[in-house]
């Protein structure tokens, strides 16, 4: 792919993105995106075959983004709730830092859109969880200490906390920011997590 097509595909993509933060609820078709750019939707196609492929593009962004960031964070912090903690503030930071692509992850700017859409971000959620799973399970191996409470049972809890912060942030138009109140959420959260170990 040569460097002006992908040029013109990362901009095809950040103005899909734009329009998804500034259009709340509101469903994003080609021609509007078209119009945006000041193209026509045939130019649109010479980039992406459907508008699928373009959410298709922004989830792909969201996957190496998070996913590789969770990777450095294995690999640099060794304190299980270090790592539970530094990973869900990366899904928090990451939402609130990008808007737009905050209403596909919710699925919110998804509905009626191709239901591999749907999975493909079921799919990134259970990554998601399956590592922070990892994250808890290592700790009993390591400290062969078990935690009273199933590890699964855990990382879900987890999960649905990030996932309640992110649909807040969507449902208030971007007014309730993922971040808010975290490091106090945090500690009540951290309490729990040593009381079931």
């Amino acid at each position: 792919m040569t460097q002006q097509k992908r040029n013109r595909r990362e901009e095809i993509l950040q103005a899909l993105a734009a329009m998804l933060e500034t259009s709340p609820g509101q469903r994003i078709t080609t021609a509007k995106l078209a119009a945006n750019l000041g193209v026509s939707e045939a130019a649109l196609y010479r980039h992406f075959p459907s508008k699928a492929r373009m959410f298709e593009g922004l989830i792909e962004f969201v996957e190496d983004t998070l996913l590789s960031r969770i990777n450095l964070i294995m690999n640099e912090e060794k304190d299980t709730l270090t790592r539970c903690q530094t990973i869900l503030k990366l899904v928090l930071t990451f939402a609130e830092r990008n808007p737009g692509i905050t209403r596909v992850i919710s699925g919110d700017a998804l509905m009626g859109e191709h239901d591999r859409l749907r999975h493909r971000i079921e799919d990134l959620f259970n990554r998601i969880e399956s590592q922070l799973k990892q994250v808890l399970r290592e700790k009993a191996l390591r400290e062969q200490k078990r935690f009273a409470v199933e590890e699964g049972v855990l990382a879900n809890l987890l999960l649905s906390f990030a996932d309640g912060k992110i649909s807040q942030f969507v449902r208030s138009d971007f007014k309730r920011l993922p971040t808010e109140h975290f490091e106090h959420q945090w500690q009540l959260i951290e309490q729990q997590l040593l009381a079931a170990s």
